[in-house]
C-alpha cells in the first residue's frame, strides 16, 4: 500500500536536499511534484490542491525560522501534518455502548463486509473482552450466511440466523431482540451489498437503521476503487448518515486516494483498516501513524503494540530463566517463532520499522522461518530439548527429514548454538551488541 505514493513524495522532498533554505522557487518545485504525487494516487484535483497550498503557505511561513533544520526535513514535517490533518487528524474509536450494543454494517458489493464482521468481533471479544453476537442479514449473495457462519465458528462467536425468512428487516430486528434476551454485549450486523444507485436496495439499508437504531454504522470500503469509493462513501452517507468508514484490503495494490480523500469528502473518520483475509488483520485506524508510514518513517508504535499483544508474561520469565541456564533449546527459539509469526506477515512488520520501506530491493519471503521450522520439526523430542546430543548420525537423520543437506543443518545449528551463547551472555550483563549481531546473522538463515 502507498509504496508509489511514498517514492514520488520522497523524490519531491530530495528537490530540496542540495538547498540551504527553503525558497519560493524551491518550495514551488516541491508542491509541484507533491501535487502530482497526490493526483497520480487517485486523490481528487481540488483536494490536492487545497492540501499544497496549505504546506504552501505553511512552507513559506516557516523559511526563515528553524535555521538548524534542513530544508528536505522541514518539509517533510509540514506535509507529514497536514496529511494527519487530511485523514483526520487523531483516531476515534467505536461505540458499542448499550443493551445490547448494536453495529451496523453498509458498503458496497465485494467490498469485504462479511470478512470485516468477522475481523470486528474477534477484536470485541478479544481485545474489548465483549460477548458478541453476528447477525446474517445478507439473504441475496449465495453462501453468504454460509461465510459468515464459518468465520463466526472459527473466531468462537455466535451467530444468529433465520435461513427461510428473506426480510433482511425483519431478521435485523429479531436479532437485536435475540441479543437483548441473552445478555450479549454487542451485536453486529452484515448486511448485504448494495450499489448507490439501486434505489430499493438504499432504502432497504435505511429501513434497516430505522429499525434497530444502531449505536454505530461503518460504512465498509474497498480501498483498491480509489476516488470511486469516495463518491460512494458520500452517496451512502446522505442515505443512513453513518459513524465512521472502514477501508478494506489495504493489503492489495492500491494508489491510497480512499484513505487521503475521504475524511475530507464525507467528513466522517476512518475508524478501521483491514488487510488480507486473517481474522488479526485489523488494525485502529491512527492518522499521524498512517501518515508516518506513507512519508517512510515507518510505524514503530504499531509496531510494538503487535509485540506486546503477544507478549506472554510468565512465558519470557520461562525463558529468561532457561537463558541464565544456558538451556535455551529447540522448542523453545521454535515458541519465539510461533509469537513473530503471529504478529503479521514479515513484510507488513517491516513496513512499520523506521527506514525500512526505502529498502526497495529488499525481498522477504512470508515464509523466510518455514526452513528454519523444517528442520527442528524434523528432530526427535530428545534431540530438540538438548541442542547438544546432536552428531553426525542424528543430523543426516535430520537433513533426510527436512530435505536439507548437511552443510544447511550445520550452519542452522551452529547459528543457534552461538545466539545461544549471546544470549546467555547478556543475561549475566555482557555481550548486548555481540547478542544483536548474532540475532541479525541468524534472519538472514532461509
Amino acid at each position: 500500500m502507498f509504496n508509489t505514493l511514498s517514492e514520488k513524495l520522497d523524490s519531491a522532498f530530495k528537490n530540496l536536499s542540495g538547498s540551504g533554505k527553503l525558497t519560493e522557487i524551491n518550495v514551488a518545485q516541491s508542491i509541484k511534484e507533491i501535487r502530482r504525487a497526490l493526483v497520480a494516487a487517485d486523490v481528487n484535483y481540488k483536494i490536492a490542491k487545497e492540501f499544497t497550498d496549505k504546506v504552501k503557505d505553511k512552507a513559506m511561513g516557516s523559511k526563515n525560522l528553524l535555521k538548524a533544520v534542513k530544508p528536505g526535513e522541514m518539509m517533510v514535517k509540514i506535509v507529514m501534518d497536514e496529511m494527519v490533518e487530511l485523514m483526520g487528524g487523531q483516531s476515534v474509536g467505536i461505540n458499542v455502548k448499550g443493551n445490547p450494543g448494536v453495529v451496523l454494517i453498509a458498503g458496497l458489493q465485494g467490498s469485504g463486509k462479511t470478512t470485516f464482521t468477522g475481523k470486528l468481533a474477534k477484536f470485541l471479544k478479544e481485545k474489548k473482552r465483549h460477548k458478541v453476537l453476528v447477525a446474517a442479514c445478507d439473504v441475496y449473495r449465495p453462501a453468504a450466511i454460509n461465510q459468515l457462519t464459518v468465520l463466526a465458528e472459527s473466531i468462537g462467536v455466535d451467530i444468529y440466523k433465520e435461513i427461510d425468512n428473506k426480510n433482511p428487516i425483519d431478521i435485523a430486528g429479531n436479532a437485536v431482540a435475540y441479543a437483548h434476551q441473552n445478555n450479549y454485549n454487542v451485536l453486529i450486523v452484515d448486511t448485504a451489498g448494495r450499489l448507490a444507485v439501486d434505489e430499493e436496495m438504499m432504502n432497504e439499508i435505511e429501513g434497516i437503521k430505522n429499525a434497530i437504531t444502531p449505536t454505530e454504522t461503518l460504512f465498509v470500503v474497498d480501498s483498491m476503487t480509489g476516488q470511486d469509493a469516495v463518491n460512494t462513501a458520500a452517496a451512502f452517507n446522505e442515505k443512513i448518515n453513518y459513524d465512521g468508514v472502514v477501508l478494506t484490503k489495504l493489503d492489495g495494490d492500491t494508489r491510497g486516494g480512499a484513505a487521503l480523500s475521504i475524511k475530507y469528502t464525507v467528513g466522517k473518520p476512518i475508524k478501521f483498516a483491514s488487510t488480507g483475509e486473517q481474522m488479526d488483520a485489523l488494525d485502529v485506524f491512527h492518522p499521524e501513524r498512517m501518515a508516518s508510514r506513507i512519508l517512510g518513517m515507518g510505524d514503530i508504535v504499531s509496531f510494538v503494540e503487535k509485540a506486546q499483544e503477544q507478549f506472554d508474561e510468565k512465558e519470557a520469565k520461562r525463558i529468561e530463566k532457561k537463558i541464565k541456564k544456558n538451556k535455551f533449546d529447540f522448542n523453545d527459539f521454535l515458541g519465539q517463532l510461533n509469537q513473530i509469526k503471529k504478529m503479521g506477515d514479515i513484510k507488513s512488520l517491516l513496513g512499520m520499522i523506521p527506514g525500512m520501506s526505502k529498502l526497495k530491493d529488499i525481498d522477504i519471503d512470508d515464509n523466510a522461518f518455514s526452513k528454519v521450522e523444517s528442520i527442528i520439526q524434523s528432530m526427535t523430542p530428545h534431540e530438540r530439548a538438548n541442542p547438544d546430543v546432536l552428531n553426525m548420525s542424528r543430523k543426516k537423520r535430520i537433513s533426510k527429514g527436512c530435505g536439507r543437506n548437511i552443510h544447511e543443518i550445520n550452519m542452522f545449528i551452529k547459528q543457534f548454538n552461538q545466539m545461544r551463547k549471546m544470549m546467555h551472555m547478556m543475561s549475566k550483563g555482557n555481550g548486548m551488541n555481540q547478542m544483536m549481531e548474532k540475532l541479525n546473522n541468524m534472519q538472514g538463515f532461509k
